[in-house]
């Protein structure tokens, strides 16, 4: 399999949506936030391309303004504010770096790099924004157009800029004997801030095991929609289960009876003194409802309603003994639940957590609905 970093974290925050977009190919507009952020990295490659002399801020404002896209702005004022932000953006990074005093070795470097065991290779592909000659070393840069900025601690586990070192690792193999003078860089330009870090060769390993494990999700087709606040910057919206019935009325499906039942639904769950029995048709009735449409969300003016589904697992009893009985824990699993296993995972190796996680099956299912009242 090829797979690239940002294609990884879309699976890790919504596996239906990497499957929209890698699996089935589905064209997703870009947002205004892709947009501008392409245009800020196009200007500071710009800033940083080779030549006699280093391009000047005037020379950077020109080269923005001349490839900025108002295409995906619909209101004038914000388009306004976000070329203003650009501006701003472009100043504040010339007056805290002297541009030709850069050593570079190479911008928006591509890299493809084989991981795993002999038998089952993969690709990692991706591109590096920037790579710095230092005094002693290295530094790899990615440059960040978000508001949120994290924590160092959050730096010093990113798992893109591992990724981003294992790529230049591969490159020039030799740096692995000066890996502590290699540093790994988020500049978060809104903010004017570079956190800086550096990687261990077990960091390093770890980093293939993390990207194995999410192909091995993939090639076993779990594509499962994660509702968090990003779905609001999604383009597969009218796709997802999880939204699709929010279009209701461009796919015209609903009629008179639907939409009072979802209504008098969440009305009903709002109010606690309805008889448990009214409440159970109604859930039932929307269930089938969603059966037929193929949906996970209704939505009505008043909210939406949620089905979510409950699973309980047991786990195989031969498999934890083998385990657990030769380093004498398992005495102290009285019974064999999440509980009692997460107590004595402790003195467990990441090997033997997984093969615990294996032998894990559903025990039974169940389905519920949720209110989320506008």
């Amino acid at each position: 399999m090829r797979i690239s970093f940002s294609s990884m974290e879309t699976y890790k925050q919504c596996p239906l949506k990497y499957k929209f977009k890698e699996i089935n190919r589905l064209k997703e507009p870009k947002s205004k936030e892709a947009v501008f952020g392409t245009i800020i990295h196009a200007t500071l490659k710009y800033m940083y391309d080779p030549a006699l002399i280093a391009p000047g801020l005037e020379d950077a404002l020109d080269y923005y303004s001349k490839n900025w896209n108002s295409d995906v702005y619909e209101v004038e004022a914000e388009e306004r504010a976000a070329f203003s932000q650009g501006v701003r953006i472009i100043q504040d990074y010339y007056e805290r770096n002297e541009i030709a005093d850069a050593t570079i070795v190479d911008l928006e470097s591509r890299f493809a790099i084989e991981i795993g065991p002999d038998d089952d290779r993969h690709i990692v592909s991706g591109i590096v924004d920037r790579i710095d000659r230092t005094k002693d070393g290295y530094e790899i840069i990615d440059y960040k157009t978000g508001k949120k900025m994290p924590s160092q601690d959050q730096i010093d586990n990113n798992l893109q800029l591992s990724i981003y070192l294992l790529a230049f690792l591969k490159r020039y193999p030799k740096e692995y004997e000066n890996l502590e003078n290699i540093t790994v860089s988020l500049y978060f330009l809104k903010h004017g801030q570079k956190l800086s870090s550096t990687r261990t060769v077990e960091q390093l390993e770890e980093v293939e095991q993390e990207f194995l494990d999410v192909i091995t999700q993939i090639n076993e087709q779990i594509y499962d929609p994660i509702v968090t606040p990003l779905c609001g910057w999604c383009g597969f919206q009218r796709e997802c289960p999880m939204w699709r019935h929010k279009f209701k009325d461009e796919r015209q499906i609903d009629s008179d009876e639907v939409h009072e039942m979802i209504k008098s639904y969440i009305a009903t769950k709002s109010n606690m003194i309805t008889e448990r029995r009214e409440l159970a048709v109604l859930q039932k009735n929307i269930i089938t409802y969603m059966d037929q449409e193929g949906v996970e969300r209704v939505f009505d003016d008043d909210g939406v309603v949620a089905r979510s589904e409950r699973k309980t697992y047991k786990y195989n009893e031969e498999v934890l003994r083998d385990l657990l009985e030769p380093k004498g824990l398992w005495d102290e699993v009285t019974k064999i639940d999440g509980i009692a296993l997460k107590k004595v995972a402790t003195a467990l190796g990441v090997k033997e957590k997984r093969t615990i996680e294996k032998s894990k099956e559903i025990k039974s299912t169940s389905q519920s609905l949720t209110v989320k009242k506008k």
